[in-house]
């Protein structure tokens, strides 16, 4: 039985293989690339070193080693998606390594961002918003996007959270929760977490929490979040138990540690304390609403916002 490696030099020796073989490395070892590389290293590798890296340098001229600046890397024409290769001399031997693309860095950057927002029922524009995209078409707007970027300013320049937030009011449609999603987008930048809540949902999902044995879980997820961010409170149907033992537990424990925390509402603090103090049953419970007023009170500073309906 002929051994096995007959035909394969046979396959090697015809003269259409070696021309091949030989045009191919011609154009391996004359490309740009290879020829500043080799320049760089010239003594460090000699003959032998570059004919045996041959299959690296062909890998590495095959390759774009500049970004092409695609719009996500699953669109990237190279052997792996969003890496560059790059080449280096180790002990006389060329290797070859990959490093990420300028396109790769940022879709790396953004995730990293979106980890540190956790969201209950918000919708995803909201998460997605920046201070720049604020729309400023009103004196509110200038002084809210200010006292944004003065709140993400002084964090970094301190080097800890403000303890304060705001608490944004005003009618429908006029942005608020846009600039929850914009502030927890400037704050995860600054791998600051925060946990934004859209409140009549949460509290339905507290109601259910209670059959499944999650409800201390989820109230301390809430409450002892590095940023917490309520938006819509006052829009629920409150019960003197979610007033209390929900809104009242997270609000107490976050005074006390004094964590920031923003909300946004329909009602001003005047209007917002009638709404709390209002019983299913149809009763008042003014001292109550004003236990829950005084921690929000202590926890946020008052703006207004005014502009125009942007659902409309």
């Amino acid at each position: 039985m002929e051994p096995i490696n007959g035909p394969l030099k046979r396959a090697i020796n015809v003269p259409s293989f070696q021309e091949r073989y030989q045009a191919r490395r011609r154009e391996i070892l004359e490309h740009p690339r290879v020829q500043a590389f080799l320049a760089q290293h010239a003594q460090e590798l000699n003959y032998d070193n570059i004919e045996r890296n041959l299959p690296k340098l062909d890998e590495y001229i095959s390759q774009s080693t500049e970004c092409c600046g695609c719009d996500n890397t699953e669109h990237c024409t190279n052997y792996l998606k969003g890496f560059l290769p790059t080449l280096r001399v180790v002990r006389h031997t060329i290797e070859m390594d990959y490093v990420r693309c300028e396109q790769k860095i940022r879709e790396e950057e953004r995730r990293d961002v979106a980890n540190m927002i956790a969201s209950m029922h918000m919708p995803k524009d909201v998460l997605q918003a920046t201070i720049q995209d604020l729309s400023i078409d009103d004196e509110s707007r200038v002084m809210i996007a200010q006292k944004a970027a003065q709140f993400v300013k002084t964090t970094k320049e301190m080097g800890q959270l403000p303890s304060k937030g705001f608490y944004l009011y005003g009618k429908f449609g006029v942005g608020k929760s846009f600039v929850l999603g914009a502030l927890a987008n400037e704050l995860a930048s600054l791998n600051i977490r925060s946990v934004v809540v859209f409140v009549p949902e949460f509290l339905r999902e507290i109601k259910n929490a209670i059959g499944d044995n999650t409800l201390n879980e989820k109230i301390d997820y809430v409450k002892k979040a590095p940023v917490l961010m309520l938006d819509d409170l006052g829009a629920e149907t409150m019960t003197a138990w979610t007033r209390d033992e929900v809104l009242g537990t997270i609000f107490h424990y976050r005074m006390a540690e004094q964590l920031p925390t923003f909300i946004t509402s329909n009602f001003n603090y005047e209007e917002l304390e009638h709404h709390l103090a209002q019983s299913q049953k149809g009763g008042v419970e003014i001292v109550k609403a004003g236990r829950i007023m005084e921690r929000i009170k202590a926890l946020t500073v008052p703006i207004e916002m005014r502009g125009k309906n942007r659902r409309l």
